[in-house]
């Protein structure tokens, strides 16, 4: 009995609604949205157009995308320019660091010289040539731990009093793992030269 009567009163509002949906609609009627504006509709539009139409087209646009920005990030690295840099490699602290180590002479940087001819030297069956190289190895390996702690206690100085409500973490790390390179091999580039205040 409740049944029938609520199937009868169904009934009448679906045909109403799909009488409505039938008319057409006056042009001077509201439409229940807000028009969008043209460069809103362009942009939709475009972003259509653009999008990939199967999976191996997308995985293709990404790879393209991801070899520009490696291209990108390689000029960058070359040329120093800040905008498309690494993240490890960004912001005016990390530059600093890379200015302060590039403009002095550190002992580590020629620790992969001077261990080939340390090497070399172990390898001749020679006792004393032997004992030379190994003293040597030690030299270089004492040299090159004072040389980096002179060289963090001076840039820790050197940041704290420059960059005092800058993150520094992990600066002056950064900073002595470029000691341990050679300098034509740094990346990036050294922009400035050697004796030159940064």
């Amino acid at each position: 009995m409740f049944r029938s009567r609520s199937k009868e009163e169904k009934a009448p509002t679906d045909k109403v609604t799909a009488d409505l949906s039938k008319q057409p609609r006056d042009p001077e009627a509201p439409k229940g949205r807000p028009t969008p504006k043209r460069s809103e509709a362009q942009g939709q539009r475009r972003r259509a157009s653009s999008a990939p139409l199967d999976r191996k087209e997308a995985m293709r646009r990404q790879r393209e995308a991801r070899r520009t920005d490696l291209a990108r990030q390689r000029e960058a690295l070359a040329s120093g320019d800040e905008r498309y840099l690494p993240a490890r490699d960004k912001g005016p602290v990390r530059r600093f660091v890379r200015d302060f180590v590039d403009s002095r002479f550190c002992i580590a940087e020629f620790f992969l010289p001077m261990a080939v001819v340390i090497l070399v030297l172990s390898m001749i069956r020679v006792g004393q040539l032997q004992n030379i190289s190994l003293l040597l190895w030690l030299g270089v390996i004492v040299m090159i731990v004072i040389d980096s702690i002179g060289i963090s206690i001076r840039l820790k100085k050197q940041l704290n009093e420059r960059f005092p409500n800058e993150p520094k973490r992990g600066a002056v790390a950064y900073g002595l793992m470029r000691t341990l390179q050679m300098r034509r091999l740094r990346l990036p580039k050294p922009q400035v030269k050697r004796g030159e205040r940064p």
